[in-house]
């Protein structure tokens, strides 16, 4: 159902999860299908949420799935919840449009890329669209968030149904690396199994609180060029970050 207002902002969901599940590349549908009960779940307390008047983003729940079809992952790159104020968050974790300003973990995770690729920032944007269109999946553990409401949807399903696909990516045969940043993604890790076509580097999460902590400090992890040297290796294309 959607809102009966008006979305103040671009990126503000307005209802209509199922038609947006039923949207993706159906290699996502029929990934996702065994928890369409909980997709169910999720679009009557997400429309409950509305009704009460709560201001729910992304506009675009699924966009890391609409951008990467099973077959071209390369990357996965997990993040918690999404941004949680306004215009910020757009489906793909850790980005944000270019007309947001850079938030803070996003801009330690360019310090890093610029500190250990310089070349690699020819033209930085804050939207990590053409990282997701190299096979980058940047998956966000839970999809929705309330504004100013950081954790605000966690445990309400999405958790279930995100480890799902994280379990799939990692099933996959093509060669893959796991970028687990902070505690919340390396919880994570035991949904990839451990194979030879599958690589997980761990660090500290980019947030200004912790990228510069022990015990794996964010930054210096030197984690965008081990992937490609590793992609590299397995005669894969590299990511062009």
């Amino acid at each position: 159902m959607p809102h009966s207002l008006p979305a103040q902002y671009d990126n503000q969901y307005i209802g209509g999860l199922l038609d947006q599940f039923q949207a993706l590349p159906v290699e996502w549908q029929r990934v996702l299908e065994p928890e369409r009960h909980r997709l169910e779940a999720l679009d009557a307390f997400l429309t409950q949420r509305l009704q009460n008047g709560a201001t729910i983003f992304p506009k675009n729940i699924f966009k890391a799935l609409q951008l990467v079809h099973p077959e071209n992952i390369r990357v996965v790159i997990l993040g918690q919840d999404p941004y949680h104020g306004p215009n910020q968050a757009q489906g793909l974790a850790f980005s944000v449009p270019d007309t947001t300003p850079c938030p803070p973990s996003l801009r330690n995770i360019f310090g890093e890329l610029h500190r250990s690729m310089p070349d690699a920032l020819r033209s930085p944007s804050h939207d990590l669209s053409h990282w997701a269109q190299q096979g980058v999946l940047l998956l966000n553990t839970v999809l929705t968030v309330e504004q100013g409401k950081p954790a605000s949807h966690a445990r309400k399903g999405w958790e279930t149904i995100t480890d799902s696909i994280i379990r799939f990516a990692g099933a996959l045969p093509q060669p893959k690396v796991f970028m687990l940043w902070g505690n919340h993604a390396q919880q994570k890790a035991g949904c990839v199994p451990e194979a030879p076509n599958n690589l997980i580097l761990k660090a500290n999460h980019p947030s200004p609180l912790s990228a510069r902590r022990p015990p794996v400090p964010f930054l210096g992890c030197n984690h965008f060029v081990s992937a490609n040297h590793w992609l590299t290796e397995q005669g894969q294309t590299l990511i062009h970050w």
